[in-house]
């Protein structure tokens, strides 16, 4: 099956809503099992504010020990609760919407370069909206926790991802699990328009110097051409997720508008920080996205091979059309 065809293998139908839904939230678990510790240095380097007291800013290396010493190795993983409550249906949206999307761009079965670009562009926007926004405001509130997870008695103001949901809700309104929905969208947008065209590209690439073109990539494969299209979004849009996620970290000012809270953290941050600031913590991001893109490349790839031949076999053998 060409990357760039709408065609299941063997040219049969397209992947049914149902498979790219469990193939999608399957991935989605695993990548964040694998890369979840490398997400909560880069928003404690991002959340960082050294630089305005004359100190030294710590690099990810040295802010990831200095977390696994002052609130043990657990405190790596503040926030998974919410990311795996979140990435299972995050990942199951982005892959059904992207294919959906695919099937309404294509034109003959084909999907062109620009048809994938826009179909992974729809596809971020989709999942910033009905999931990644509330969860990152959530994730964000447990990762920017200074409190040792070894210490019984040093209790934090959010105890876990259902009870920092809950009073966000409570206290700010439902609105402010919404807050940076703007910048989320476009961040996930940008992501996954670079993320997917890149894949497809690669993958189309590769394919092509097969003996059977149509034939499906080895895992090894297709992890590696995830890793390279998980780095390239980052770069693009590295100040959009530095500034979503100082605006998720705190409440609103009563009368301050959203425009307002980010024209005023852009301008804090270049006064006090300087340029630099808003490409804190692409180091661990790009660490995190790329290994993560490959793992959730690879896991799809393979359970939706296999959730496939599943759905075509019926007993005795014979396939189902």
């Amino acid at each position: 099956m060409s990357a760039k065809s709408t065609s299941g293998p063997g040219g049969k139908k397209p992947a049914s809503v149902a498979t790219n839904l469990i193939a999608g939230g399957g991935a989605g678990a695993m990548e964040a099992l694998a890369c979840h510790p490398l997400d909560t240095i880069k928003v404690r380097m991002q959340l960082s504010r050294r630089n305005t007291r004359g100190l030294k800013r710590r690099g990810f290396v040295t802010t990831g020990m200095e977390i696994a010493r002052k609130e043990t190795p657990l405190g790596l993983y503040k926030g998974l609760g919410a990311v795996l409550t979140g990435i299972v249906p995050k990942m199951a949206c982005r892959f059904t919407s992207y294919e959906q999307y695919k099937l309404l761009l294509s034109k003959d079965g084909h999907v062109s370069t620009a048809a994938n670009f826009w179909a992974g562009l729809f596809a971020g926007v989709t999942e910033a909206v009905l999931v990644v926004c509330p969860m990152e405001v959530v994730k964000i509130r447990l990762q920017a926790q200074h409190h040792s997870m070894a210490d019984p008695l040093d209790i934090p103001k959010y105890r876990n991802a259902a009870h920092a949901c809950y009073t966000v809700v409570k206290e700010e309104g439902v609105g402010a699990l919404y807050r940076g929905v703007t910048l989320t969208a476009l961040r996930q947008g940008t992501n996954q328009a670079a993320n997917f065209t890149a894949y497809t590209e690669l993958k189309e690439w590769l394919q092509q110097k097969q003996d059977d073109p149509s034939a499906a990539l080895p895992g090894w494969k297709t992890a590696i051409i995830g890793l390279i299209s998980g780095a390239v979004g980052p770069f693009t849009n590295a100040p959009i997720d530095t500034i979503k996620t100082r605006l998720q970290r705190s409440p609103a000012e009563p009368g301050q508008t959203a425009l307002g809270r980010i024209t005023a953290i852009s301008n804090q941050m270049m006064k006090q920080e300087g340029l630099r600031a808003f490409w804190m913590g692409i180091t661990p991001r790009v660490m995190r996205v790329a290994p993560g893109q490959a793992v959730t490349f690879a896991v799809y790839e393979y359970l939706k091979g296999v959730l496939e031949k599943g759905r075509e076999m019926i007993p005795g053998g014979q396939y189902e059309e």
